[in-house]
């Protein structure tokens, strides 16, 4: 939480809820606690909205909270999803779950909560927590289960917004949050988790670029590092570096994609010794605190949201960027995922993985 705990249930907090369990049992914390809680909903371009929306009403009404729907689809069809296809496009794999909560969620919401509805915070479902306070600095904590943390999807975060946010999970297991939902009466069965990218749905990543940025499609060349071609292919969005399947190509090993070349639409392929490096440039970085910590300095950091943290060194660049320098060689580093930096369990910077 980011005040006080015998303080914060005395404001009015108004709950992001999209219907499951993490953030129905959020407001129903919250709720035991005193809290005067609201719930809002962020329709965005949910392909199944309606029925999203009929969810979240239930959940409310059963907790006899008023719910609203704030409407933030054009917000987020410019922030999110054409960042999203543009990244693809231009030979990077997006994470859009990152940009949209500081954009959007922590964004455009946390504004609209503040301004029109009057809320003190706003609470979200996120395995994450908070400490700190406007004099000394927020922090941004991992949550206290390793498998749900999701302090790296909050990382581009800043001191402004970690200031209204609270995340009543971030000190509870999975298992406890199901307990908590059947002890509140809430309907809610273990379920497998939600994908990342709630625009997609059953979508393949392809088939949604197709259908929202059509002729956009470049085909090209599959090229060795060597420069040869082995064959062709339809598009460079739809390859991502570490792949493997989809090439048709046969050899002794496999081939994989190790490298995506926009300016002569090519997929560049290799093997899996070709996947490895020590070294990661990040062209920008966003320090939790607001200001640059003094560098080169050490730390733990993870590359995509699913891999573990590893131990590197953080030099600064003279173009404002810092190069991250592993202690072991990290495999499949994609240009466009985010580098998280953490000292202990507290997120202190990150930065989107450009290309070399």
């Amino acid at each position: 939480m980011a005040e006080n705990i015998d303080t914060i249930y005395q404001k009015k907090i108004v709950v992001a809820m999209s219907g499951g369990v993490d953030s129905s049992v959020a407001a129903a914390l919250l709720q035991r606690q005193g809290a005067q809680v609201q719930g809002v909903f962020m329709a965005l371009v949910q392909p199944d909205l309606d029925e999203q929306v009929q969810r979240v009403q239930t959940v409310a009404d059963f907790l006899k909270i008023p719910l609203t729907v704030v409407d933030l689809s054009d917000a987020f069809l410019e922030k999110v999803v054409d960042y999203f296809c543009a990244s693809y496009f231009s030979g990077k794999t997006p994470n859009p779950c990152v940009v949209c909560n500081r954009t959007i969620k922590c964004g455009f919401l946390l504004d609209q909560v503040r301004d029109t509805l009057g809320a003190d915070l706003l609470a979200t479902g996120h395995y994450a927590r908070i400490n700190g306070n406007a004099t000394t600095g927020y922090r941004l904590l991992q949550g206290v289960d390793p498998k749900k943390d999701q302090s790296y999807f909050l990382g581009l975060l800043t001191q402004e917004q970690l200031g209204h946010l609270c995340f009543p999970l971030g000190g509870f297991r999975k298992e406890q949050v199901y307990e908590l939902a059947a002890e509140f009466g809430l309907a809610f069965r273990h379920t497998a988790e939600s994908q990342d990218i709630c625009f997609l749905k059953h979508q393949s990543v392809g088939d949604f670029l197709a259908s929202h940025s059509p002729g956009q499609e470049r085909p090209g060349p599959l090229l060795t590092l060597q420069g040869k071609e082995l064959g062709l292919h339809d598009g460079i969005h739809q390859y991502t570096i570490g792949q493997r399947r989809g090439l048709g190509l046969s050899d002794a090993t496999p081939w994989y994609v190790v490298g995506l070349d926009p300016e002569r639409d090519a997929v560049l392929i290799g093997k899996d010794a070709d996947l490895w490096q020590r070294e990661v440039l990040l062209p920008r970085v966003h320090w939790q605190s607001g200001e640059p910590p003094s560098l080169p300095r050490g730390c733990m950091v993870k590359i995509r949201s699913r891999h573990p943290a590893s131990q590197a060194e953080i030099t600064p660049q003279d173009n404002g960027g810092v190069l991250l320098t592993f202690s072991q060689p990290q495999r499949a580093v994609t240009p466009g995922q985010f580098a998280v930096f953490y000292e202990g369990d507290m997120v202190f910077g990150c930065g989107e993985i450009g290309k070399e």
